[in-house]
């Protein structure tokens, strides 16, 4: 991996990251790790280690049924990070408030990671993105990433890949849904049953990129009028370009092959995915390098 860069305001130290686990592919971009100028009291704090993981939750993992009654099971879902940002907010940023992050300090991700979410067993730890060492004490209470077209890779080409079976009523389709759409997500603090980003000195804390992709597919669990269903796409209708059992759709071919009706919520849905646990993310929908 290549080395972090710590910026202050009156030193910069160069040192060594950490290696990142196989279950993520990387390209080979530069990775700086960018800190704002820090008081002598926060200085004194000292610093920890920081790690950034990514998590497409149980419905990844371990599968589950769509709102319209596909069981879906990933194989593979690869999603290309960038920028990743950690923040020491204050105030505390609020994703839903309109304003802006306010940080005392922040650690920056220059390097662009393919993740894949569902490798790892069912029970398996969410992904480690990477791990800085020598961030500064302090409560990461902000979150900010990217989603951009990989360079490289399982992903080359796409901001997200999606590889899996879906059944139903004994019919099985294979599926490759590829997106290339650009998205940015701008995040609070992670809400779960733990806290998360809480650094103390010489400790190691985490946070986590978490992917909802019930918001997309929906869940047969929830009521039919519950929202996470009435506001996703199902399957169904992406079953439906299924040909003898094989479904490879880009986003230029899913943009003629669904209603307009349906691409346009897919569009829609697509900034909703990223969360910090059930905590909201600003939904950001990049304008650049939109598909036509």
């Amino acid at each position: 991996m290549k080395k972090p860069l710590f910026i202050f305001a009156s030193l910069m130290v160069l040192t060594t990251g950490t290696l990142m686990g196989c279950s993520q592919s990387e390209t080979t971009s530069e990775t700086q790790t960018q800190t704002e100028p820090q008081s002598a009291t926060q200085a004194s704090q000292g610093s920890g280690t920081l790690e950034i993981r990514a998590n497409g939750e149980d419905f990844v993992r371990q599968g589950f049924t769509s709102k319209d009654g596909w069981k879906i099971s990933f194989d593979h879902i690869y999603v290309n990070l960038a920028d990743i940002t950690a923040y020491q907010s204050d105030p505390p940023f609020n994703a839903e408030a309109g304003s802006k992050v306010q940080a005392k300090e922040k650690v920056v991700l220059d390097k662009t990671h393919t993740v894949d979410l569902a490798a790892g067993g069912e029970d398996a730890e969410p992904i480690l993105v990477e791990e800085v060492a020598d961030a500064p004490a302090g409560q990461y209470n902000a979150l900010s990433w990217k989603m951009v077209k990989a360079e490289e890779g399982p992903a080359e080409g796409q901001t997200l890949v999606m590889m899996g079976t879906a059944e139903k009523d004994g019919q099985t389709i294979d599926f490759t849904i590829a997106l290339n759409q650009p998205l940015e997500f701008v995040c609070g603090e992670f809400v779960g049953d733990e806290r998360k980003g809480i650094l103390a000195q010489g400790d190691t804390a985490d946070l986590e990129a978490t992917f909802h992709f019930d918001h997309l597919f929906g869940d047969a669990d929830a009521p039919a009028d519950d929202e996470i269903n009435t506001g996703a796409l199902g399957f169904e209708p992406l079953a439906t370009l299924a040909n003898d059992g094989t479904l490879e759709l880009d986003q230029e071919q899913l943009k003629s092959g669904l209603s307009p009706e349906e691409y346009q919520k897919l569009q829609e849905i697509l900034p909703s995915l990223g969360h910090v646990g059930e905590g909201h993310c600003e939904e950001i929908q990049t304008v650049a390098n939109k598909p036509s």
